[in-house]
């Protein structure tokens, strides 16, 4: 099994490079199906390996001029302050058992798996519905920003991360697009930039705490989400991003419906 997450690892970071998102989606349930990690120190190691590989990514981004800062940084900064409380202090308070009925017990691991189905559900409407709306690719220097919507959507996005250690690129680059009105390449580069930011400062949360990380391991798969990430860049002008998201779209849905079903029933 070992060997087929290591190669999961590789497409967690392609997908992140064709479509800026979705990758880390993948991250937990390879950690915990094929690494047989917990959930609870999965969601930890998904923070630092979607964190990094975004950040390699979001070099040729800059290069390119598809990154904004000053919306990165209003988008940015509430996401990555919610995102670092929640690993710091809520996560740690949440208990082991947190609800008990009759012979059912609702654990800590079982509803983080529950919590990143429902994100996987979302990621794949997401990704499968129509993108009609996307802003056209046409560079903008000064877009339009809905400050209250932005910063409440960067909160929002900054706590599930803290939840489920995803990145969160499904809700960041709709938000983006559409809320900032930056053409889908900017919102995709400048997506890159804040999953980086709030996924590594996310994950200082849990170091500076009392996680016990097993580096070899996720040092290996987050080198080959980097490697995944510099092909997906590669061929990322030459390959049409919208059928491929559709295609992952719905591949994460299958995910979703089993981790769901694997879980509760």
């Amino acid at each position: 099994m070992e060997i087929a997450g290591y190669i999961a690892s590789i497409l967690i970071g392609i997908s992140l490079g064709l479509i800026g998102g979705g990758g880390s989606t993948l991250t937990v349930p390879v950690l915990v199906f094929l690494f047989g990690i917990n959930p609870v120190l999965s969601t930890a190691y998904s923070l630092f390996i979607v964190g990094s590989t975004s950040l390699v990514g979001v070099i040729s981004k800059i290069k390119q001029g598809h990154v904004h800062f000053k919306t990165a940084l209003i988008f940015g900064i509430p996401s990555i302050l919610t995102v670092f409380i929640t690993r710091k202090w809520i996560m740690p308070a949440v208990p082991e058992e947190i609800f008990i009925y009759s012979s059912f017990v609702l654990t800590k691991p079982v509803l983080i798996m529950v919590l990143f189905a429902l994100l996987m559900l979302g990621a794949a409407y997401s990704m499968i519905r129509s993108s009609k709306k996307e802003t056209e690719d046409v560079a903008v220097s000064n877009p339009y920003i809905n400050y209250l919507s932005v910063v409440l959507d960067g909160s929002i996005v900054g706590l599930l991360t803290g939840f489920v250690g995803a990145g969160g690129g499904f809700l960041i680059i709709p938000a983006l697009n559409l809320l900032c009105k930056l053409p889908i390449k900017q919102a995709v580069g400048t997506s890159l930039l804040i999953i980086a930011s709030k996924s590594l400062i996310g994950f200082m949360g849990d170091v500076t705490g009392d996680v016990i990380i097993d580096w070899s391991l996720l040092l290996s798969v987050t080198g080959l989400a980097i490697l995944g990430i510099l092909i997906g860049n590669k061929y990322s002008k030459k390959i049409s991003s919208k059928r491929i998201k559709k295609g992952f779209g719905w591949f994460v849905l299958a995910m979703g419906i089993y981790i769901l079903g694997k879980e509760l029933i």
